[in-house]
């Protein structure tokens, strides 16, 4: 956490002044309410630094903090719209950013992107997202890479082991870890944790059925024979996990493998910023590759954290959402939110090498535009990328299911994933 301490962040505060950010808000007050679900660690490090560099800039700066689901901030958000009291800024990802912009609530942020040059620095894969129907109505804070496998580094040089590239090298390593004693995957009781390894099964086994299945909802795709082979394989995965998972968060899972207990962890980039903050070491106490993939090359399941701006009547708020885009979308909060989120920025512009951004993040950027190069990006369905909440959230709870009921077959459980996305459309 170096780069984000009170020194930089100062300093952060001083450039974003000189960039003049602020000024146009001179007859008026500017102030926000953003809704959000970073509530603990290094979310809630990150989301304070937001906070600290709007009001540095001007600003009154108020947040409500959600935890849990985000069907629990949607249900909060949809209360509050009703109500006519629809906040000014809220965490919202891929298909209910175009969900609340049909309702007509959202609000044009087009002006202030045009000023700041939003469409010529914005990453290419999240235009059509910030910009449903063509207006921007939401400014992108991140990069998250959901497919990444962190290794410990003891257990794999103790037992001489490489970290493994194919899902089948995986299986022959846990078969190897397990038989020396140790626990081969760490991992936690949580339907999204297990819906993020279950991302990159589908994803590392069959790219094209990811597609069909979880970015389209294909019923067909959901029953085939490929998806009842990723089921197996997760069924194969949850025999390589302890007994213990049950009540343990994803914080404790990776603590686990970064002190050799357990000898892998599929976790998204954030683990990054959770691993530097508890002070683990890169290439000491875990290296970071991609979750294995069959079909070779470079993947990347992207997940991105955005902020939507819903109309406001109060020339305050209104205001206040100009300071907020501005601060969003300025590089000098592109990295420090992202040095301490453990994400890459949402800019193309930014220098990974400076900054203080980790050679995962470097890696992660990297493996971003050769992802992009050779086709093989894909939005995240556990991180809500993809199919709207109602269908992810039918999905989730089959996933959890079969992970925690083992009478389950993966036949059934690819019946009963494509039964309950069925029952919701």
């Amino acid at each position: 956490m170096k780069a984000t301490s009170k020194t930089q962040l100062r300093a952060t505060c001083a450039a974003i002044a000189a960039l003049g950010i602020g000024v146009s808000v001179a007859q008026a007050e500017p102030k926000t309410n953003m809704m959000h679900q970073w509530a603990q660690g290094s979310e809630a490090a990150a989301i304070a630094l937001l906070g600290e560099m709007y009001e540095a800039a001007g600003g009154i700066w108020e947040q409500t903090a959600i935890s849990g689901h985000t069907s629990n901030t949607l249900a909060k958000l949809r209360s509050d719209v009703v109500a006519g009291n629809a906040p000014a800024a809220v965490q919202l990802k891929g298909p209910e950013i175009a969900e609340w912009n049909a309702t007509g609530a959202t609000a044009n942020l087009d002006e202030t992107a045009a000023a700041q040059g939003w469409d010529d620095v914005v990453a290419p894969e999240l235009l059509t997202v910030m910009k449903p129907t063509g207006s921007w109505v939401a400014a992108p804070m991140n990069i998250h890479r959901v497919n990444w496998m962190y290794s410990s580094k003891a257990i794999l040089d103790d037992l001489g082991i490489d970290v493994p590239k194919t899902w089948a090298e995986f299986n022959a390593a846990c078969d190897k870890i397990q038989a020396a004693g140790k626990i081969c995957i760490a991992h936690g009781a949580a339907d999204w944790s297990d819906s993020t390894t279950f991302d990159s099964v589908v994803y590392g086994m069959d790219q094209e059925l990811y597609r069909k299945a979880f970015q389209e909802a294909d019923l067909d795709a959901l029953r085939s024979d490929g998806m009842v082979a990723a089921f197996a394989q997760l069924r194969k995965m949850v025999g390589y996990m302890d007994d213990g998972i049950n009540g343990r968060s994803w914080e404790q899972s990776m603590t686990m493998t970064m002190t050799g207990e357990a000898a892998f962890f599929l976790m998204g980039d954030w683990t990054v910023a959770s691993a530097n903050m508890a002070g683990f070491k890169e290439d000491v106490d875990y290296v970071c590759t991609q979750s294995p993939v069959d079909w070779g090359g470079n993947g990347f399941i992207l997940n991105s954290d955005s902020v939507v701006f819903f109309k406001q009547n109060d020339p305050d708020y209104v205001e206040g959402q100009k300071l907020l885009a501005e601060i969003i979308m300025s590089p000098e909060f592109q990295v420090t939110f992202n040095v301490a989120k453990g994400s890459i920025p949402a800019r193309t512009d930014v220098d990974l090498s400076e900054g203080g951004f980790t050679k995962c993040q470097q890696k992660g950027l990297e493996d971003l535009k050769a992802s992009v190069s050779e086709g093989t990006l894909v939005r995240s369905m556990a991180h809500n990328m993809t199919v709207l909440q109602k269908y992810r959230g039918a999905m989730m709870e089959v996933i959890t299911e079969f992970v925690a009921d083992d009478s389950i077959s993966p036949e059934e459980a690819a019946n009963q994933l494509a039964d309950a996305v069925e029952l919701q459309m």
